[in-house]
């Protein structure tokens, strides 16, 4: 059985934590209108957004940790909760939603700990910290123990910065800059974050792995641009006062073979997931044939092989998520989108503002998306970006 991803969403009281989950919802709704979302709650009293997370079709289930902070003195209590939320929800995904802690690198590693001891009953897909640019003064060291915590951050999410301005949002990018820790970050929309940066591909998703992205988010319209101009860094830049340029950039990798016994050279697609720079790539989703999996990034089996016995080929996904990996075998073929049919790799990666022509040509020419073999067969290889 696949391991149940858990996305960590913290910050504190205020920056807009449950506001951006109630805007991913439509989203994943959108994807699969069967998707299960389970939400283990570290909040005090906030009767209103429970009654409005508990109506949304998409939580299948809401627990919560009251009177003590889920990073400190509750966190032993991780493991029931957790264990509770999978057995009475079946959930594809569960968000474990904390206030009070900056960086919970207690949390993440009790994650991964928890992980180990169940044999993989679950995996850490992201830690996600919401800043409320407005009101946000700043992490309140820089200490060593600071940048401990920082590392175990993996995006933040600048929200409220519209009302803030810019000078506003460039100190806090200051405050960030001081623990000289390289973290990936984006403005939200008034709230909303496109739901392929925060979550991973799983096997609820795996369906729409591929699909250019809706341009309608909550009746939202998005205008994007592709030039080469705009704001810098990974922020949102507007275009003549209307809509909003994405933050993100997507590519879709496609290899295709005339064989259907074709599998991916995995030790080679392992090269681009060791190397590739979380500041500039934030996720890789794929659906792949191999004749192995790929070792996930926390194991500690060998690497990749690259045996050639392309007939014992398996259906895996492929979730990498800010330098870290998991490979696990396709359910069954229900949860692939058909555009897989006679694709040995179908493969998307999310990118910060300004990365994707670099990387499209990395992909082309790096040797990183090949077929196992001995180079006769070559395959087909498409990369194309689709926002």
């Amino acid at each position: 059985m696949p391991p149940i991803p858990i996305t960590i969403l913290t910050g504190f009281l205020g920056s807009g934590k449950t506001t951006l989950l109630l805007n991913l919802l439509p989203q994943l709704l959108s994807q699969n209108p069967t998707y299960k979302l389970a939400l283990l709650k570290n909040e005090f009293g906030d009767l209103a957004v429970d009654s409005q997370l508990a109506s949304a079709s998409s939580i299948g289930g809401v627990r919560e940790l009251l009177n003590g902070c889920i990073c400190c003195n509750l966190v032993g209590q991780l493991d029931e909760a957790l264990k509770e939320l999978a057995e009475t929800v079946n959930p594809d995904r569960i968000v474990v939603e904390t206030s009070g802690s900056a960086f919970p690198a207690t949390l993440a590693m009790e994650v991964n700990r928890l992980s180990r001891e169940t044999n993989g009953a679950y995996t850490l897909d992201g830690v996600i910290h919401v800043i409320d640019v407005e009101n946000w003064a700043g992490y309140s060291d820089t200490s060593y123990t600071a940048k401990i915590q920082a590392r175990y951050t993996d995006l933040i999410v600048f929200n409220k910065w519209e009302v803030a301005g810019e000078q506003r949002m460039e100190e806090c990018l200051d405050r960030v800059g001081d623990l000289e820790e390289s973290i990936a970050w984006v403005k939200s929309d008034r709230g909303r974050v496109p739901v392929d940066v925060v979550f991973g591909v799983d096997g609820g998703l795996a369906r729409t792995l591929g699909e250019e992205p809706s341009s309608q988010v909550n009746g939202h319209g998005h205008a994007h641009s592709h030039g080469e101009n705009g704001a810098g860094g990974h922020g949102l830049g507007h275009e003549n006062g209307k809509g909003h340029q994405s933050e993100v950039e997507v590519l879709s990798i496609t290899l295709s073979s005339s064989s259907p016994t074709s599998v991916i050279d995995a030790s080679k697609l392992e090269k681009l997931l060791k190397s590739a720079p979380k500041d500039e790539v934030y996720r890789i989703k794929a659906v792949l044939a191999a004749s192995s999996p790929i070792s996930s990034s926390d194991s500690e089996s060998s690497p990749a092989s690259s045996s050639e016995d392309s007939t014992a080929g398996i259906r895996y996904i492929l979730n990498w998520a800010f330098g870290r990996w998991t490979c696990t075998p396709v359910g069954n073929a229900g949860e692939e989108h058909e555009s897989s049919s006679g694709v040995v790799l179908r493969m998307t990666m999310i990118l910060a503002r300004f990365e994707s022509k670099k990387w499209k040509k990395r992909i082309e020419t790096q040797g990183f998306v090949e077929l196992l073999g001995d180079g006769r067969e070559k395959g087909t290889l498409r990369v194309e970006r689709i926002a």
